[in-house]
C-alpha cells in the first residue's frame, strides 16, 4: 500500500511540475499584461503547491515554512502588480 502511495505522490508532483511549467510559459508569452499577471499568480499557486508535495515526500517541516513565506510574496506582488497594472502607478 504504500508503494502505491508512494507513486501516486509522485505523479501528482510531475503534473504540478508541468503545470508550473505551462503557467510560467503563459506569464512569459501572454497576449496582454493581464494575462501575464494572470500566469503568474498562478505559477506563484502551484510553486506553494509543489513544495508542500515535497514537504510531504521528504517528510520535513521547513518546505512548508518556504511554502508560507511563497504564498505570502506571491499575494503581495500580485496586489502591487495588479494595481500597476489599473492605475500605472504603484502607489
Amino acid at each position: 500500500m504504500q508503494t502505491i502511495l508512494d507513486t501516486v505522490i509522485w505523479v501528482i508532483l510531475a503534473l504540478h511540475l508541468l503545470m508550473v511549467i505551462v503557467a510560467a510559459w503563459n506569464a512569459w508569452r501572454g497576449e496582454n499584461s493581464v494575462m501575464r499577471l494572470v500566469g503568474l499568480d498562478i505559477a506563484s499557486t502551484l510553486t506553494t503547491a509543489v513544495l508542500v508535495i515535497i514537504s510531504i515526500i521528504r517528510q520535513n517541516s521547513l518546505f512548508l515554512d518556504v511554502a508560507i513565506v511563497t504564498t505570502a510574496l506571491g499575494y503581495l506582488s500580485t496586489v502591487a502588480l495588479a494595481k500597476f497594472i489599473s492605475d500605472q502607478r504603484v502607489f
